[in-house]
């Protein structure tokens, strides 16, 4: 029998507490599991920061990308396979871009990736297509298959409905990690019934669409993602952290771009650093090393980043206020003048940080981000835009939410305000 073909003599199981059990009978699948870049997703939390607060969202990107899989693995295998509007051979390279989606995650992920102006989707597409384990694995398929996948990562790929299974409005992504993201916050927003809209989802000629009778479950799901991201993933003081994760890495780029000598040379970060980043650098890092360099740097001569990293790994945090940039524009610059008299950094002690989501959005021609909308199936088989049938996805549908904060260390000027009334006319601004 041919690789792509090839089953495992017994399925392996794993143990799952979102899906019960994620199942695996390819051989592919195996094997990828078993590589050096798919493993490294154990070490890359899926929630960056969030675990300082929300002490359980200790999981992995390894176990999230699992989960996409086996969602997908049950639409194709459950719900589409046999029907005209789908292509039987595409299930494999289906299944594979679902597990591998997430491989060019970094450590603390979108932090890591704003620091440095990284795409963690092309480096997804680069060790897939590059001189690694996944790669032999998956060429062993075909030649061309790693540049499939990576086609469908970067939806390119011509089969349009194998995208968005993938990537869509509703994808195995989004119902794993609202789900999963859910359970291990202890939060209860983010579950809604994903059995029932497993049931109702349709192959089109163009992606998923759902039976008319499932338009309360996408409600139901569509709400969850709304209230996970303005409860869990834009959560303020996860926020802090973050801010003060960013401003570790931009004090230790800045540290060794001036020449400064460090005590442990950060060899893991001097291609990020220097713009020379090379595949192998990229994998190599994970959280694991990150935190290592944090303990160190702790002990630093360089004051703020020994500061910056005592209080990331302490969860000494920053305080946060209110801020709107439209109206409150000159107050950022009178504050940066007062930090600056009162001897305290600004650019690492006075952060402004803006979260926005725009929880559902259908096609608007010409617009930048296009949107390919969710569609109900009526019972004729006419396809309906979903804010058209319903009315509490109409209330939301285009309407983005944008929150922005103002980071500071209140902790510091709290405790210098009576030696020092600049540090509580400081205080008094921010909170006012």
């Amino acid at each position: 029998m041919d690789y792509k073909h090839e089953k495992l003599f017994e399925e392996k199981v794993f143990k799952d507490p979102v899906h019960r059990y994620i199942h695996v009978r390819d051989k592919v699948i195996w094997d990828v599991i078993g590589t050096r870049e798919f493993q490294r997703l154990r070490r890359i939390r899926q929630l960056g920061t969030t675990y300082l607060v929300f002490h359980g969202a200790e999981h992995s990107r390894f176990q999230h990308s699992l989960g996409v899989y086996e969602i997908v693995r049950r639409i194709i295998d459950d719900g589409f396979s046999g029907r005209t509007e789908w292509n039987d051979e595409e299930r494999l390279l289906t299944l594979c871009a679902a597990l591998l989606h997430d491989l060019g995650h970094g450590p603390f992920s979108h932090a890591f990736e704003k620091v440095f102006t990284l795409d963690h989707e092309k480096f997804t597409q680069e060790i897939l297509t590059g001189d690694t384990e996944v790669n032999e694995v998956l060429r062993r398929v075909s030649p061309d298959f790693p540049e499939k996948i990576a086609d469908v990562i970067g939806k390119t790929y011509p089969d349009k409905l194998v995208v968005s299974l993938i990537s869509s409005q509703i994808d195995a992504d989004r119902m794993d990690y609202l789900q999963r993201d859910a359970y291990y916050t202890g939060v209860s927003y983010g579950h809604f019934d994903m059995e029932r809209i497993l049931r109702v989802m349709r192959p089109a000629e163009e992606q998923v669409v759902i039976k008319f009778s499932g338009m309360h479950a996408v409600e139901d799901y569509i709400m969850s993602r709304y209230q996970m991201y303005w409860q869990v993933y834009f959560h303020p003081v996860s926020r802090s952290a973050e801010v003060i994760l960013m401003k570790i890495l931009h004090r230790a780029r800045h540290l060794h771009t001036s020449g400064y000598r460090f005590q442990h040379d950060p060899i893991p970060f001097k291609s990020f650093f220097e713009r020379t980043i090379e595949l192998e650098d990229y994998i190599s890092l994970d959280e694991s090393v990150l935190l290592t360099y944090f303990q160190w740097w702790r002990n630093e001569k360089d004051e703020i980043l020994s500061d910056l990293c005592d209080r990331f790994l302490n969860r000494r945090l920053f305080q946060y206020a209110e801020f709107d940039p439209a109206t409150e524009y000159r107050k950022i610059g009178e504050l940066e003048s007062l930090f600056k008299e009162a001897g305290i950094d600004p650019e690492y002690y006075l952060v402004t940080d803006s979260s926005s989501d725009l929880p559902y959005d259908f096609y608007r021609p010409g617009e930048e981000n296009e949107r390919v909308p969710i569609y109900l199936q009526t019972p004729n088989g006419e396809l309906r835009e979903l804010s058209r049938s319903s009315e509490i996805v109409d209330a939301i549908s285009g309407k983005r939410r944008t929150d922005h904060k103002i980071y500071f260390p209140e902790d510091r000027l709290a405790a210098n305000r009576d030696d020092n009334p600049l540090y509580d006319k400081i205080l008094r601004m921010l909170k006012g």
